[in-house]
């Protein structure tokens, strides 16, 4: 009985918790949400930024991912940037656009002025913040993680692509389709520096082809002369089988996570119906997703103070 009243308590006052705000620069804006987890912290809070896929909503990749509810239990902060319909008929992420691919430029300079904005409006933890996305939002997370390492800890990509995996509408229609063999001339790995990185991905999924998940492990897997052992993993939940494969840096920490979900489409693996692009059976995404990123924190820069 106080269990059902605590929780009814708490959805009354769970809207109040929702703030909307608009970000704004001389070259663009983007309106975005965020969430406070219920639960009280100790200090600084990290924070997830979570990007929506196309034809979808900000509050349906809430819903869809039950991504509030497990800021509640954990105690973190979320945000929403939400993609303008001006911007892309469809709400979607320009990520196959190369004046979106780059650092400070586009897109990745609203989605990271957002982040910076709700780290210091919400005193989030400078140092464990993440970015996670599904489809166009996975592929535009990646382009975050790869553009703004100095500002991400770690990065999901669910049912996405890899970091320029395409230029142009076309070149972007070939890669959702696994049709490309190479990336964009520009993608050096030499270049990159290794972001810890979970990706998950359906092998039935149509809309995007599931060998770009694979790309994306290539591209996040750190340096030959750095890699350390890889762990294939075979398993069941939620009636759908699963390959979990781990990859290991020479300490023997895992830095690399990929979940192929067999039978699983092109939907949040384990998510609600009660959002979109969401499959309630397979492994549940958020759950592995937070206890990946959660796990990490980026180290400090020369100039960054010290927080207790």
């Amino acid at each position: 009985m106080i269990r059902r009243l605590l929780a009814r308590l708490r959805s009354w006052l769970s809207p109040r918790r929702i703030q909307v705000a608009t970000y704004r620069t001389p070259s663009g804006a983007l309106q975005y949400k965020v969430y406070r987890g219920w639960r009280a912290r100790v200090g600084s809070r990290p924070l997830v930024v979570m990007l929506h896929g196309c034809n979808q909503t900000a509050d349906q990749l809430a819903v869809g991912t039950h991504m509030n509810q497990l800021a509640d239990r954990l105690g973190f902060i979320v945000a929403y940037p939400e993609q303008a319909a001006a911007a892309h008929p469809s709400r979607c992420w320009n990520w196959f656009n190369a004046a979106h691919q780059e650092r400070d430029e586009g897109e990745p300079a609203l989605i990271a002025g957002i982040t910076r904005e709700v780290i210091a409006q919400c005193d989030a933890d400078p140092r464990r913040v993440y970015v996670a996305g599904m489809s166009a939002g996975g592929a535009m997370a990646a382009i975050m993680g790869h553009t703004y390492p100095d500002l991400y800890a770690a990065v999901g990509i669910h049912s996405g692509l890899p970091y320029a995996a395409a230029r142009d509408a076309m070149s972007a229609l070939a890669a959702m389709r696994g049709l490309r063999a190479t990336l964009d001339p520009r993608y050096r790995a030499s270049l990159f520096r290794a972001i810890p990185t979970i990706v998950f991905h359906g092998d039935l999924d149509t809309t995007v082809h599931a060998r770009n998940s694979m790309q994306a492990i290539v591209q996040a897997s750190p340096m030959p002369e750095v890699r350390g052992t890889e762990v294939v993993e075979k398993g069941e939940e939620n009636g759908r089988r699963y390959t979990r494969t781990l990859h290991a840096d020479t300490s023997g920490r895992i830095t690399v996570e990929h979940w192929l979900v067999h039978g699983g489409g092109h939907a949040w693996s384990g998510g609600s119906r009660g959002g979109s692009f969401a499959d309630p059976r397979g492994p549940d995404a958020s759950r592995a997703m937070l206890k990946f990123l959660l796990g990490f924190t980026r180290a400090a820069s020369p100039l960054e103070p010290a927080r207790s």
